[in-house]
């Protein structure tokens, strides 16, 4: 019996077979004018991706940075609740349903999965994409106007993806309301700019003022310890670049790395919730490790491990940008 093909590899396969044929000089006209609305900051009143030939652009341009992003803040609620499975998930925003992939790459099985977007063609795309990936077979995909007039079913989990900051300060506020009223988990990703970041502070405030617990990247659901206007807390993601993927974006590394900013809460108190968190690429120095951490005390902190530490050292040269700190808390 053949192995199961990993979601990652599944959806490069899937994007490649639907997306054989499309003109390349097409495809890069699309993605240079979906670059330009993505990076604006007025947000839009009409759909972004208005048909076939924009969705088909946008799923090569950004579905796989959008899944690892997604999966990245999906896999780190998932180790603060190790024994809660979402059995029913909506997908706010979702277009193609990126973050519906790396649902079922964080949480195997099957489970009830709604799609809302108002932009037909992405829907579209999107249900033939999930046709490839069977938990997502009998995934529902609904139009509806992602804003203040949006109301959600009660849903174990809903995920954001990159949506916010094509709305108003009103429609973001409503929406992150819907979800908290709806939802036992909601999961926010953003770019990781420092307007991405301020969009997911206050979404992420929102979301403990209604009485949410911040179960990742955080270590507290007090205030963010970062002055605002000094620093943004970001993380950042590997994505592997097929030959489409290459050719539409016009690079020529077989990677990239997608920097976003998440925000992760449960309605119940998470089991796992991490100790510290690496804020910052580590920096690895002749017998020692400098970690930048974000502390349950509410505090930036930069902690350096030394040799003398031993696994610990050992565990700070392996650790990465956005983990846990430390790996396992019954160490000194």
């Amino acid at each position: 019996m053949n192995a199961p093909v990993p979601p990652a590899e599944a959806l490069r396969t899937s994007l490649a077979a639907l997306l054989d044929g499309l003109p390349p000089k097409q495809a890069s006209r699309a993605v240079e004018r979906l670059i330009t609305t993505y990076r604006g900051t007025t947000p839009t009143d009409t759909p972004i991706l208005r048909d076939r030939a924009d969705v088909a652009a946008y799923a090569a341009y950004r579905m796989p940075a959008t899944f690892e992003a997604a999966r990245t803040a999906l896999e780190e609620l998932a180790a603060a609740t190790p024994d809660w499975t979402p059995t029913t998930h909506t997908d706010v925003g979702g277009g193609t349903g990126a973050a519906t992939w790396a649902v079922t790459a964080t949480w195997p099985g099957p489970r009830k999965v709604t799609v809302l977007d108002w932009a037909e063609p992405a829907l579209a795309l999107g249900k033939e994409l999930a046709a490839t990936n069977p938990p997502l077979r009998e995934a529902t995909w609904q139009r509806a106007r992602i804003g203040k007039t949006l109301t959600l079913d009660p849903t174990d989990l809903v995920t954001v993806s990159y949506v916010l900051n094509e709305l108003t300060e009103q429609d973001r506020s409503a929406l992150v309301d819907a979800c908290a009223s709806a939802a036992q988990a909601v999961v926010i990703v953003e770019a990781g700019t420092p307007d991405g970041y301020a969009r997911v502070i206050e979404a992420r405030t929102r979301l403990v003022a209604a009485g949410f617990h911040i179960a990742a990247p955080c270590p507290h659901s007090a205030p963010c310890p970062i002055a605002p206007g000094t620093d943004w807390c970001h993380f950042s993601a590997r994505v592997s670049r097929s030959s489409l993927h290459r050719q539409v974006k016009g690079g020529s590394l077989p990677y990239e790395d997608e920097k976003f900013s998440y925000v992760a809460a449960t309605r119940f108190p998470p089991a796992a919730q991490a100790p510290a968190r690496v804020i910052r690429r580590p920096q690895i120095r002749k017998g020692q490790v400098l970690l930048d951490l974000c502390e349950p005390d509410e505090q930036l902190r930069r902690t350096t491990v030394s040799k003398r530490h031993g696994d610990l050292y050992k565990a700070a040269r392996d650790a990465d940008w956005g983990d846990a700190w430390p790996p396992n808390t019954s160490q000194p």
